[in-house]
């Protein structure tokens, strides 16, 4: 079990930060930082984290607000219309599709 460095145990106050396993919760642990890290949080993160992992949770989640989802596709250069943080939500849509 991996654990993660101290210092980042602010960001993750809902959970018991010691039974955190970074290999196994490394998205967990990358979604939290990509929303809420400072700059030295960050850091850790992108030496620490694959890119493919970052990557995943922009094109494949939901986690992060759409403020921190564009920053970081502006940081990685990938595509705005890939992220899904920033579609629109299935349930505007559909109301457009369907008034009622």
């Amino acid at each position: 079990m991996k654990q993660i460095p101290e210092f980042l145990k602010k960001y993750f106050w809902d959970v018991d930060f010691r039974s955190i396993d970074f290999q196994k919760d490394e998205g967990y642990v990358a979604e939290r930082l990509l929303e809420y890290g400072d700059p030295k949080a960050l850091s850790w993160l992108l030496k620490n984290v694959k890119r493919e992992t970052i990557k995943k949770i922009l094109f494949e989640e939901r986690a992060l607000s759409p403020k921190s989802a564009n920053f970081w596709a502006v940081f990685f250069g990938w595509p705005h219309n890939k992220i899904l943080c920033l579609k629109k939500s299935y349930l505007k849509m559909r109301k457009s599709h369907w008034p009622y």
